[in-house]
């Protein structure tokens, strides 16, 4: 089975980072996402505004750098609650459960974008800057290639097409 799901969009408002009783921090956050096409009509684009849990240290990172506004790309999973309203009626709701964030716009874009009225998605770049759990080296078959080798390990070809055999 496969649940993955990334979404890219702006904060409709600032984070709000709690702690559970036994001190983990967890990060709720709203998503505007444009949907890649326009209305029935041929109109305007619709948006969705989608849910999202950040947990531990990603949590603490969507709070500390990420405001009301801010471009967002969130990679996780789609899970859905169920719970009881207050007239204990029941009802079910979607969120994005959050492994890695990354900001979706460059800082210069998102200062130019508060600072002079830009449109609210001109001017952005996918920043690549994010915060998640470090990737292990990468190993093939219990080789590692060397961090740099030496320049006398390579040898010139020659560009003559005579000598291959094909």
């Amino acid at each position: 089975m496969l649940n993955h799901i990334v979404i890219m969009g702006r904060l409709t408002r600032d984070p709000e980072l709690r702690r559970t009783g036994s001190g983990v921090a967890v990060a709720s956050f709203s998503v505007a996402v444009d949907r890649d096409f326009g209305g029935r009509d041929g109109g305007e684009r619709e948006t969705d505004f989608i849910d999202c849990v950040a947990w531990r240290q990603t949590g603490e990172f969507v709070s500390k750098y990420f405001t009301k506004g801010s471009m967002i790309v969130v990679s996780g999973r789609l899970q859905i609650r169920n719970w009881n309203d207050k007239d204990g009626n029941k009802r079910r709701s979607a969120e994005v459960v959050a492994d890695n964030v990354y900001f979706g716009e460059s800082k210069r874009s998102a200062e130019s974008n508060s600072n002079y009225g830009g449109n609210a998605y001109g001017g952005n770049s996918y920043g690549g800057s994010s915060y998640s759990a470090p990737a292990p080296a990468p190993s093939y078959g219990g080789y590692s290639a060397p961090a740099s080798a030496p320049a006398s390990d390579f040898a010139m070809l020659e560009d003559d097409d005579a000598q291959l055999p094909f």
